[in-house]
């Protein structure tokens, strides 16, 4: 079965341009106008990555994306004019996995689908091939990670992560003590060369922790080490 992508923008050539790539790449495009036509698609097609327009009229992209996240955690890459950091910081904070700012080249938005999915593939049930390195289950503390799954239970309570959160805290879990740099999280977690990591790294990790309480604890499950990165207490 081909994999669902959904395409939601209201400039139909960037929509059509954006077709023909990633069908090319052996993917099913869904294309919407605008964001009620995209959050209809999502629920009545198979889909398995959103890529969303901010600047819509009507419900924008950041709104559709804070709607997707309440059901689903599948990949969302945004699609933005705006280049300030301020906008990406917002993107990431309401849900997005990635971000790409427009005038982009196709290809590169080809390349960020696939590893955007091999990521989502990699933390989901049913997948094969993850290594020999992979730990099925990781129990630290009051934490309980499950591979296999894509299960996270905190204080006996399930934490529902996207793909990029689980990512970044099965790696600092699977090192407990080890100290991570925002740009070695970048890189293995993204799988690529640092692209301005430190912020995308830092408001991840901020909503990570979030969802695990962590403002709440006086001994933090992820510490910061100042001027160095980020590590898992032990």
């Amino acid at each position: 079965m081909e994999t669902g992508i959904l395409v939601v923008d209201d400039e139909k050539e960037i929509a059509d341009l954006l077709e023909i790539y990633l069908t090319s790449a052996g993917y099913r495009v869904f294309k919407a106008a605008n964001a009620l036509q995209g959050l209809f698609l999502l629920e009545h097609e198979n889909i398995s990555l959103a890529l969303l327009d901010v600047m819509m009229p009507g419900m924008d992209g950041m709104e559709m994306c804070r709607k997707i996240r309440e059901t689903s955690n599948i990949p969302i890459i945004m699609l933005t004019a705006k280049s300030s950091q301020v906008d990406k910081i917002k993107g990431l904070n309401n849900g997005a996995d990635d971000y790409i700012t427009k005038p982009f080249e196709p290809a590169e938005v080809t390349a960020r689908v696939k590893a955007a999915l091999r990521r989502f593939t990699q933390l989901n049930p049913g997948t094969e091939g993850n290594g020999d390195d992979i730990k099925p289950v990781i129990e630290l503390r009051n934490l309980l990670i499950n591979h296999e799954t894509h299960k996270v239970i905190v204080d006996d309570e399930e934490v529902k992560l996207t793909p990029i959160e689980f990512d970044i805290l099965y790696l600092l879990a699977s090192n407990p003590g080890k100290v991570f740099s925002t740009d070695e999280i970048f890189e293995r977690v993204w799988n690529e060369e640092v692209f301005e990591a430190n912020n995308t790294v830092m408001v991840h990790i901020r909503r990570l922790r979030t969802k695990l309480k962590d403002d709440e604890r006086k001994e933090k499950l992820i510490a910061t080490v100042w001027g160095v990165g980020y590590k898992m207490n032990e």
